[in-house]
């Protein structure tokens, strides 16, 4: 028989499983080769990890699962594309993007969970809306933020570098709806933004 405190912690050790997971994740995720661009923001694969953290996990975990993979970026393991790590990365002009991740993946999670995802289709459709808004917009708004103040540069002059990454994240966007249509048919059960 099952107790209530054997299902409790039962269900943690389920979340930080997959907080660390999805951590992980980001980490194989950093081993994809960047393209560096002139005015040093890297293009990466790993802002699809935080849509994928979000969908998967929901807003709390998603968080949970970011913080713990840029704590361990600033004690300086090499986990970003490129093999980048330690604090002084946070420094650098890409540093406004690093920061969102954690807040993007909660934004992508909490939309996420309040848009319906009964079939696969539904939620391949809330997944690349929740990814657009958190994942795309959100990023890229602490990504200009970061550019205006580490890099110098003007509103205008932020906002247009941020639009050389938009086409490859609104692809990454379709690629997150990919992978949760596949999952939802996989999974039938699974709690897509955290729901319980």
């Amino acid at each position: 028989m099952t107790t209530p405190s054997h299902t409790v912690s039962r269900h943690g050790a389920r979340s930080m499983a997959q907080v660390s997971l999805f951590a992980a994740l980001m980490a194989v995720m950093g081993l994809i080769p960047k393209i560096d661009l002139p005015f040093g923001v890297p293009i990466t694969i790993q802002s699809l990890g935080v849509m994928l953290a979000g969908v998967m996990l929901g807003p709390w975990r998603g968080l949970q699962s970011m913080l713990l993979f840029l704590a361990a970026v600033a004690v300086g393991l090499p986990l970003l594309s490129g093999g980048r790590g330690g604090i002084g990365v946070f420094m650098s002009p890409s540093a406004g993007y690093l920061l969102g991740y954690a807040l993007a993946a909660c934004i992508v999670g909490a939309i996420m969970a309040a848009l319906p995802h009964s079939t696969p289709r539904r939620a391949a459709v809330s997944a690349f809306v929740a990814s657009v808004l958190g994942g795309l917009l959100c990023l890229h708004a602490f990504g200009v933020l970061g550019l205006m103040q580490l890099a110098g540069m003007s509103l205008s002059q932020a906002f247009k570098v941020t639009l050389a990454f938009v086409p490859g994240d609104f692809i990454k966007c379709i690629l997150c709806a990919i992978i949760v249509h596949t999952v939802a048919r996989g999974m039938p059960d699974w709690r897509f933004g955290g729901r319980p």
